[in-house]
C-alpha cells in the first residue's frame, strides 16, 4: 500500500488529519486548473472550496482504483466547472479590475500589463476544444506530468501530448494572428 493510499484509506475513515494532509497536497494544483479555466481568482478561490467539501462530503465512497487521488479530485473540479459555466450561461469573461488593486507591487503599469495578456490567453483557450482545453490546463494549470494527465483524463499519454501540442500550435497561431 502506497502512502497516498493509506492516507487515502485513513481519510475514508473519518480521519481528519489525514483529509487535511490531502488538501494540503492537492489545494494548489486544483487551484491553478480551476484558475486557468476561468481566469477569475475569486471565483477560482470558491470554486476550489467548493472542490474540496465535495470530496469530504463523497470521501466514505472513494474507491481506490490504482489512480492517483488527484484524479478524482479533478474529475470533481471539472464538473463544478461545468456547473459553474452552466449557471452562468456563458464562458465567464476575465475581470481583473478588482485583482490589479491588491497586488503590492513596485510597478502598477507593468502588472496591469502582464493582466491583460493573460486574459488574453484565457481568451483564446477557450477558442480551443474542449479536450485540448483540459490538456492544457492540467498541463500547466495544475503542473500535472504526461502520465498524471493522461490518467486524470482517462486517455494514453500519446493521445495527452497530441492535444497538448495542437493546443499549444493553436494558441501560438491566435496570439500571433493578434500581432
Amino acid at each position: 500500500m502506497s502512502i497516498e493510499e493509506y492516507v487515502v484509506s485513513q481519510a475514508i475513515k473519518g480521519d481528519g488529519q489525514a483529509f487535511g494532509q490531502l488538501y494540503e497536497e492537492h489545494f494548489d494544483k486544483i487551484y491553478r486548473y480551476i484558475y486557468l479555466r476561468l481566469g477569475n481568482q475569486a471565483e477560482a478561490e470558491d470554486l476550489t472550496q467548493e472542490v474540496f467539501v465535495k470530496a469530504l462530503e463523497a470521501i466514505g465512497s472513494y474507491k481506490w482504483r490504482n489512480l492517483p487521488f488527484a484524479s478524482w479530485l479533478f474529475r470533481i473540479a471539472h464538473n463544478q466547472i461545468i456547473d459553474y459555466l452552466r449557471k452562468q450561461g456563458k464562458v465567464e469573461k476575465v475581470d481583473w479590475d478588482d485583482n490589479i488593486a491588491h497586488i503590492d507591487g513596485p510597478n502598477p503599469a507593468f502588472i496591469a500589463e502582464q493582466k491583460l495578456e493573460v486574459e488574453k490567453l484565457a481568451d483564446k483557450i477557450e477558442k480551443l476544444s474542449p479536450a485540448q482545453r483540459e490538456v492544457i490546463s492540467l498541463r500547466f494549470g495544475a503542473e500535472l506530468s504526461t502520465a498524471e494527465a493522461a490518467k486524470a483524463l482517462g486517455k494514453s499519454p500519446g493521445t495527452v501530448k497530441a492535444l497538448q501540442y495542437n493546443g499549444i500550435a493553436a494558441l501560438r497561431k491566435m496570439m500571433l494572428g493578434d500581432r
